[in-house]
C-alpha cells in the first residue's frame, strides 16, 4: 500500500477520530447492542441489527484509521516551488481557458475549499517534481491522454 501523505493537521484530526472511535463511541455503540438485546429475539430486532451494523461500520473505520497511520508521511515542508505532496497546484487543461486547483495529498485531508488529489492517481504522477509553466500529459484510466499546463504552485500550510 502506498503511504499517505498528511499535513499536521490532518494527522492529529486522525489521531483525534482514532480516539473517539475506539473509546466513547465504542463504548456507546455496544451499550445500544445490549439494550436492544434485552428487547427479546433478536432475529426481528431492527434495533440490534442497527446498532450490530453501526458496530461493524466503527470497527472497519478503526482500521482503516490506523493503517492510513502507520505508513503516513508527514508533509508540512513543502516549499511550493514545484508540485508535491503538500502543495497547491493551479493546472489549466489543454483547450480550456479555465484554471482548477488542487491540493495535491491524501484524501483524509479532506480540504472544503479545495479538491484534493492523490499523489499516486496518474495525475498526480505526472504532475510530481514539475514546476509553473511546465506541461505534463498523463493517462487517464479510461486510456484518454490528457494535456494540463501548471500555471502555479503553493504551499498548502
Amino acid at each position: 500500500m502506498e503511504p499517505s501523505h498528511l499535513s499536521t493537521a490532518a494527522s492529529d484530526r486522525l489521531k483525534e477520530e482514532l480516539e473517539e472511535r475506539s473509546g466513547p463511541r465504542r463504548l456507546m455503540i455496544t451499550e445500544r447492542i445490549e439494550i436492544a438485546r434485552e428487547l427479546g429475539d433478536l432475529k426481528e430486532n431492527a434495533d440490534y441489527h442497527a446498532a450490530k451494523d453501526e458496530q461493524g461500520l466503527n470497527e472497519a473505520r478503526v482500521r482503516q484509521i490506523k493503517a492510513i497511520l502507520l505508513d503516513a508521511v508527514i508533509v508540512d515542508s513543502a516549499t511550493g516551488d514545484v508540485a508535491g505532496p503538500g502543495t497547491i497546484v493551479e493546472l489549466r487543461y489543454a483547450g480550456s481557458d479555465e484554471t482548477t486547483k488542487y491540493l495535491l495529498g491524501s484524501i483524509e485531508e479532506r480540504n472544503d475549499e479545495l479538491d484534493v488529489l492523490s499523489t499516486s492517481s496518474p495525475l498526480g504522477l505526472a504532475l510530481n517534481g514539475k514546476g509553473p509553466g511546465e506541461t505534463v500529459e498523463y493517462r487517464t484510466p479510461a486510456k484518454k491522454t490528457l494535456t494540463v499546463e501548471i500555471i502555479s504552485v503553493s504551499s498548502a500550510g
